[in-house]
């Protein structure tokens, strides 16, 4: 009997079977010793979050906002390093949506030189932790240097079979929809599909996150409370997690206390569970 197999014997049968789940994945996952007050099979497979309070973490010290996501990259770092002994599965982060083009000049361009230095930065730690890089969103307008980074670390990653960690740039919901939506009406046009055909699956098959559980949990820090174009199709029945901490303030902790809300709550999809 392997170490691994020896640390199920107390465990229930659901809690066994979904720590061997997590150890298919990343052998290393530990989330008993994480939190032991949380069966394995109650910690979620895919977490969301929308990173918000950067600008507020920067002014509160009289900072530039740049100075805010500087800060809120380090939270990232934090994040995927308890994520993977967690045992979770995926991670899709909100990193800049379509939107935030509106913000000043200046700080786009910030945004778009520590999403470059991000990519750059952390490609090597991605391939050690056997994590898959996955990007999300619209092209169209991203930087050339930009878009070569995020080819670059997908190439690089194509390998890793651990967990996957999804960032949502220059990202839209309804754009989303949209895109599954015009592809599904070619192939319905060029016979490829049947129009009655079309059911749930056929339209999360040509959505972004095509291969990935729908989020169990969505995460919104700074205490704001709406889904800001996020995932619209995929959070349909994704529990909700709101903190006031800002985003650079978000550690361990945090998702430890944004995880034990989750496990806390009965999941009905709709229907009704006996008490």
């Amino acid at each position: 009997m392997s170490e691994h197999e020896a640390g199920l014997v107390e465990l229930t049968e659901a809690s066994a079977a979904a720590l061997a789940r997590m150890r298919r994945i990343n052998p290393d996952a530990d989330p008993v010793s994480r939190l032991p007050d949380v069966p394995p099979e109650r910690i979620p497979r895919h977490i969301a979050i929308i990173m918000d309070g950067n600008g507020r973490w920067a002014a509160e010290r009289g900072l530039d906002r740049i100075r805010g996501h500087e800060a809120g990259a380090e939270s990232i770092r934090a994040l995927i390093e308890e994520a993977g002994p967690l045992g979770i599965e995926a991670l899709t982060l909100y990193s800049f949506s379509v939107e935030n083009w509106k913000r000043p000049a200046e700080e786009v361009r910030a945004l778009m030189g520590l999403a470059l230095k991000s990519l750059i930065g952390e490609r090597n730690r991605f391939i050690a932790n056997n994590i898959r890089f996955r990007p999300i969103g619209r092209r169209e307008g991203l930087p050339d240097d930009v878009l070569g980074a995020l080819d670059a670390t997908v190439a690089a990653t194509a390998g890793c079979t651990g967990p996957t960690l999804c960032v949502a740039l220059n990202y839209s919901g309804r754009d989303e929809i949209v895109s599954a939506a015009r592809a599904l009406a070619r192939d319905a046009v060029a016979g490829r599909i049947d129009p009655d055909a079309i059911d749930e699956h056929a339209i999360e098959s040509r959505l972004l996150t095509a291969g990935l559980p729908d989020p169990d949990l969505l995460i919104r820090t700074s205490g704001e409370r709406r889904l800001s174009n996020f995932l619209l199709w995929q959070v349909s029945y994704t529990e909700l997690h709101v903190t006031d901490t800002l985003w650079p303030d978000f550690r361990a902790a945090d998702l430890h206390a944004a995880i034990r809300d989750f496990a806390s709550r009965r999941r009905r999809y709709g229907g009704v569970t006996s008490a």
